[in-house]
């Protein structure tokens, strides 16, 4: 334990003082919150998995661990872990990674944030709907950053000013769709020292149809004061166009005034090319700096980062949307544990060239390559 607490970068030092909640336990609750990490890491899904990997290697564990009493069970781990304030656990999450993914460059670290359902969540028993989390992504370090859970989609709208709170976000650009198109948010996130890109639909109809009819009036008549990027690539037989305007002219818009320090607007039209048949998609948006239009699309296609290298490792690597645990706080407590693993093997640079599926499994099969991924 004294070796694992003397690591800086060592889980222990920033879980340890998660607050105990039990009255009477045998299994300290450092020694249950690593074991959870490390099985994650090696592919452990369920809390009968954890138990398994535990009592697996147990031997090892030992090296840095008390285990008084041996592995807990499958059982005591659901009932620790849906007693434990996520609120808590989260913070320790964030205070873990800006310790060890701090801006060290003059990179502009992108932040997009968006939600994503634990499908499995729902429990029909208790009549529980199943837990919606919004969380935010490093494009520049390639790490989940922090989650706030959330009753449904809608309420997004309310999670994530929780969670911008809670981020180091200064000097930083926040990527939002349009649920996050909001004036409270927009002024929290320039009160916390960072700039926007936030797309704007129907749910903010007034300013939406003036960015239209402004880009509409401005490419025929004054495209001087237009900034333009196109890019083409081919995908699957499929031709795909995307044309990115910007311009700084943003004093016709009366809506925009009640918005934190709109200083550009945006808009994005994609056309899709497959078998003859031509579709297109046009979006627009607003930014609280003013900026080129190959940064504007460099902002906008990084928005798909956390859908891409988040949302999507976690359901096909970590089997998030085929969870079962629901039992109070477990499911979210979980879900910070699949993020603090997804964190440390996706930027463990021995097994760089590996799928995260293959990582999980060699992490299992190798405690060397577990201790690397760990930092010891």
């Amino acid at each position: 334990m004294d070796e694992l607490i003397q690591n800086k970068l060592s889980i222990a030092e920033h879980f340890g003082d998660i607050k105990d909640h039990r009255v009477r336990f045998d299994h300290l609750l450092i020694d249950v919150i690593v074991i959870a990490i490390c099985a994650c890491i090696c592919s452990a899904d369920s809390w009968v998995d954890v138990e398994s990997w535990g009592k697996a290697n147990i031997e090892w564990l030992k090296k840095y661990l008390k285990l008084p009493f041996g592995i807990p069970s499958h059982d005591t781990f659901g009932r620790i872990f849906s007693i434990i304030k996520p609120m808590e656990f989260e913070k320790r999450f964030i205070s873990w990674t800006h310790s060890i993914y701090s801006n060290t460059n003059d990179v502009i670290d992108v932040i997009p944030i968006d939600g994503k359902a634990l499908r499995r969540s729902y429990d029909k028993k208790s009549n529980q709907a199943a837990i919606h989390m919004v969380g935010a992504w490093s494009l520049k370090n390639k790490v989940s950053l922090g989650q706030v859970k959330t009753s449904e989609k809608s309420n997004e709208i309310t999670a994530i000013p929780k969670l911008l709170d809670m981020l180091a976000i200064k000097g930083c650009i926040i990527t939002i769709d349009a649920m996050g198109c909001q004036k409270d948010i927009t002024h929290k996130i320039v009160n916390n020292g960072g700039d926007y890109v936030i797309a704007v639909k129907d749910n903010q109809p007034t300013l939406r149809q003036e960015i239209e009819d402004y880009f509409e009036n401005a490419i025929s008549s004054e495209p001087d004061k237009i900034d333009f990027h196109e890019t083409i690539e081919t995908k699957n037989g499929e031709q795909i166009y995307r044309m990115y305007y910007i311009s700084s002219e943003v004093d016709e818009l009366d809506s925009s005034d009640d918005f934190a320090n709109v200083s550009s607007i945006g808009m994005v039209e994609t056309k899709r090319i497959k078998n003859g048949e031509i579709s297109s998609e046009i979006r627009y948006f607003i930014l609280s700096f003013i900026t080129t239009a190959l940064f504007f699309s460099n902002c906008v296609r990084g928005h798909w980062g956390i859908e891409n290298s988040l949302h999507w490792v976690l359901d096909v690597a970590f089997n998030e949307d085929y969870s079962r645990i629901r039992k109070n706080h477990g499911a979210e407590n979980m879900a910070i544990i699949r993020r603090i693993s997804l964190n440390l093997l996706k930027n463990n640079v021995a097994g760089k060239k590996k799928s995260m599926k293959s990582k999980r499994l060699l992490a299992g099969w190798d405690t060397k390559y577990l201790e690397q991924v760990l930092g010891f």
